[in-house]
């Protein structure tokens, strides 16, 4: 692992009429970014955020944003995710055409690239763009809806592109989103993680989300500490 665990909320389950104040309380809550997936009814079935709704939510906050493109043609939109304030910018191998050109361009947009994988898609197929490549997002549920359950065989999958990035020696983080609760995170975290999207159960916490927020932090940080030893 090339740094501690970091907690990143999903904003899929925020109220969406009071944008703005959600995203200061995810800071507040100590986050370390914040994610917005971003949906087009056509890649998955359902819709979200455009790019002019993180814009005005973006002087809301004082961590970083990540757009999870799950888009169609994601190429046409990179720039403006960019200029919406996302430095970092995740797009779906399964929609890429030109995958490495596409992480290619996020770079020379100034952002932060991420490639994201269905539970079903290999980890091969990121083998040729570790160099173009910042983070890579191991979906744990089917993308395109909140509140799912976490597949566990994509474990699997996290223990071999936990290995291809050390032997790549490069800084790639590796992300888990989907089902991602004080249980799941300890298995996904021994597997190799160490970027954790959490959504619905932080939401539901009842003490809070800054509770969420450290008990899932020190959860992950201890099955890292036990698979390292």
């Amino acid at each position: 692992m090339t740094h501690p665990p970091l907690i990143v909320p999903s904003v899929l389950p925020a109220d969406f009429a009071t944008l703005g104040a959600e995203v200061e309380a995810l800071c507040v809550a100590g986050v370390d970014r914040i994610q917005w997936d971003v949906m087009d009814g056509v890649f998955v079935p359902n819709l979200t955020f455009g790019a002019d709704v993180i814009a005005a939510a973006r002087r809301h906050s004082s961590v970083e944003f990540e757009a999870h493109l799950m888009v169609a043609e994601p190429d046409r939109l990179l720039e403006n995710y960019v200029a919406a304030g996302c430095e970092i910018v995740i797009v779906h191998a399964e929609a890429a055409t030109h995958l490495h050109r596409t992480l290619h361009r996020i770079r020379e947009l100034g952002a932060r690239s991420g490639v994201a994988l269905n539970p079903h898609t290999p980890a091969s197929v990121v083998d040729g763009v570790l160099e173009e490549t910042d983070l890579i997002l191991a979906m744990t549920v089917n993308p395109g809806f909140g509140g799912q359950a976490y597949i566990p065989a994509v474990e699997r999958k996290l223990v071999e592109l936990r290995a291809m990035i050390d032997a790549s020696g490069l800084p790639i983080d590796l992300e888990v989103d989907g089902g991602i609760t004080d249980t799941t995170i300890v298995t996904a975290a021994a597997a190799g993680a160490d970027v954790f999207i959490s959504g619905s159960w932080m939401y539901r916490h009842p003490e809070g989300k800054r509770a969420a927020v450290e008990l899932l932090r020190e959860r992950a940080r201890s099955a890292h500490q036990v698979a390292v030893a």
